[in-house]
């Protein structure tokens, strides 16, 4: 029988339809607002990398009043974005988050101090004022304070907490002698915002000893029994991962992608860029797979809170290789 080119044209869409409908279904919970700190994951989505994979994944902006372990724990996602530090006290605390993978192998953590306040080293701290995030960032902060056994309720021999919005204006209007800040994002808001490299000391978790694991992809315990779950997130990772090789290799066009994304319109390219590049630098030299040194190194951290330590055992089924595995 002859097929006329309107009969072929059904069917290509009715195949397109079939092809749609067969996809899985992801939601990802990013730990903060649209920017190259997630750039893989965009990137994934816009080359086309998780349609290859068979998956419509839908990736869900973060925020200031947005946590993700609460996300996933009320079923708004399959998978988060998360540091660790956050994961591990959130499962202690009934949460059964597990790391499946860790696109990050380094920390951009660290606190940015004008130089004038004669700060020059850790021990300086004692006396001063620091900004801190909350909301689950505040923990590597505190076990950084008791290793150093410097008391975080104030005083001469210890140091006043300022509870930091998600801004550098503290440093700026000098409400904090020292802020917490990113290497790809709050560092480079206070040298547009008119100070310079020579004015500031900065201190890096990584430097110090006292890094833990940052934006691991995490998702509920329970949901690893179901095979078909396993397999969804091994192909999620593995797109994902393409998506962050390609923009190690095409920074600019990612930031572009991500830029794209931003549906707040309120990131720059200049910032998007220069943050891509700073987040290449965390990313480089792994393919997703958690290496358990870097677990033990921040559990260890976690642990050594004095009196009041982030977690107050060490974490049994945190995390898996299955996933990873079965991405490769």
């Amino acid at each position: 029988m002859k097929r006329t080119i309107g009969t072929l044209t059904a069917l290509a869409i009715g195949v397109s339809a079939s092809a749609a409908l067969a996809a899985d279904a992801v939601t990802l919970q990013l730990k903060w607002v649209t920017q190259a700190q997630f750039a893989g994951y965009y990137v994934a989505k816009d080359k086309g990398f998780y349609e290859a994979e068979g998956l419509d994944v839908t990736i869900n902006p973060g925020g200031p009043d947005i946590a993700p372990p609460q996300v996933i724990a009320g079923g708004g996602a399959d998978v988060i974005i998360d540091w660790m530090p956050s994961a591990l006290a959130s499962r202690e605390k009934g949460v059964p988050l597990v790391n499946i993978a860790q696109p990050f192998k380094r920390s951009g953590m660290m606190l940015t101090c004008r130089k004038e306040t004669g700060i020059a080293k850790p021990a300086d701290f004692k006396g001063h004022t620091l900004g801190v995030w909350f909301f689950g960032n505040e923990y590597p902060f505190l076990s950084w304070m008791s290793k150093l056994g410097i008391p975080t309720a104030g005083g001469a021999d210890g140091v006043t907490v300022l509870k930091q919005g998600f801004n550098v204006d503290p440093l700026l209007q000098k409400q904090a002698d020292c802020i917490s800040t990113m290497t790809y994002n709050e560092y480079w808001q206070v040298i547009d915002a008119g100070l310079t490299p020579e004015e500031l000391v900065v201190f890096k978790y990584e430097d110090q000893g006292v890094a833990t694991l940052e934006d691991g992809l995490y998702v509920l315990e329970d949901n690893l029994k179901d095979p078909a779950f396993v397999d969804k997130m091994a192909r999620f990772v593995k797109a994902s991962m393409q998506g962050w090789a390609w923009a190690r290799e095409n920074p600019e066009a990612a930031a572009m992608i991500v830029l794209d994304n931003d549906a707040t319109g309120a990131q720059t390219e200049k910032h998007q860029v220069r943050m891509m590049g700073e987040i290449n630098k965390l990313t480089v030299g792994t393919d997703g797979t958690l290496d358990p040194a870097d677990y033990e190194r921040t559990v260890q951290t976690l642990l050594s809170g004095g009196s009041d330590p982030v977690i107050t055992k060490a974490p049994e089924g945190a995390w898996t290789h299955e996933v990873i595995e079965k991405a490769m």
